[in-house]
């Protein structure tokens, strides 16, 4: 995956759209002005505070299903992404919850979204929805039916679950892009608002071999200059609300404040980088 081509940055800053409640979940309030109106709100803030892209996830449906959503659901998210790339001029991805990658990849098809993010690619994962097994066999050949371009963003271990079987992280980043064909791999904590370590985004930078590891979760601005210099990208959400909760609103001054912390270390990496003697080509 070329960022620069996707992002127009090496290093890009992605803020998530947290969806309130869609038809047909738990806490569905009934109104879908009132959901649309929200998610606006938070994209034109995210934009408004310099984010790179946008992406775009049904966060409040939970309990979510771990396989298909309902139809209403892949309904509601077609317009609300149609209406967000309409408002704000940003890549756009999706994340369909818990593991929709044919819905996901379906709707920014259709709407001309850049990147979808599958939190199951390979492998077996135990999680609260039960036993999640990768479907990279059926995703990348429905790319192709599609005649998509779509880029795929793969959590590897992914968070809220447990791989069946004692995978190491540089095996499943391996397998994630040579066998799975991901575009991008995504490093997340154990659960939302928990960050990777360090040690784990370098193991999963050497393992990727220059195809770009994204920071997950659980960046924010007091733990964001320790691992951005791991990373090329960071997905970021709750530390941009209101108070750092993850159900308040996006806060514009949180996202700028994060924004240009996370800009400066990029800087400062590239200025490093450039500054490294290149080694002599050998005979």
């Amino acid at each position: 995956m070329n960022l620069i081509a996707t992002f127009k940055t090496k290093n890009p800053i992605i803020g998530v759209v947290h969806l309130a409640p869609l038809p047909t979940s738990p806490r569905w309030g009934g109104s879908l002005k009132t959901v649309i109106e929200r998610a606006e709100q938070e994209a034109t803030a995210l934009a408004a505070g310099g984010v790179d892209g946008l992406i775009i996830e049904n966060f409040f449906d939970a309990p979510f299903t771990k396989q298909q959503v309902d139809p209403a659901v892949v309904s509601a998210m077609t317009l609300i992404v149609d209406r967000i790339k309409n408002l704000v001029v940003l890549p756009i991805g999706l994340n369909v919850l818990r593991n929709d990658a044919h819905s996901a990849l379906a709707i920014a098809t259709c709407v001309n979204a850049q990147f979808i993010r599958v939190n199951v690619l390979t492998g077996v994962m135990a999680t609260d929805q039960g036993i999640i097994e990768g479907q990279a066999h059926e995703i990348l050949r429905y790319r192709r039916e599609l005649g998509s371009e779509v880029k795929i963003l793969a959590d590897v271990l992914v968070k809220h679950a447990r791989p069946l079987g004692t995978p190491n992280l540089t095996t499943a980043v391996q397998d994630t892009i040579e066998r799975g064909l991901a575009d991008g791999v995504i490093l997340s904590g154990w659960s939302t608002g928990s960050p990777p370590s360090f040690e784990d985004l370098e193991l999963a930078v050497a393992a990727a071999k220059g195809t770009p590891v994204f920071i997950g979760s659980g960046a924010d601005l007091d733990n964001i200059g320790r691992l951005l210099p791991a990373a090329d990208g960071v997905i970021v959400a709750s530390s941009l609300k209101r108070h750092g909760k993850i159900t308040e609103p996006v806060d514009p001054i949180r996202v700028s404040q994060f924004v240009e912390t996370a800009r400066q270390i990029n800087d400062q990496k590239a200025k490093i980088n450039n500054s490294l003697p290149s080694l002599p080509l050998s005979t």
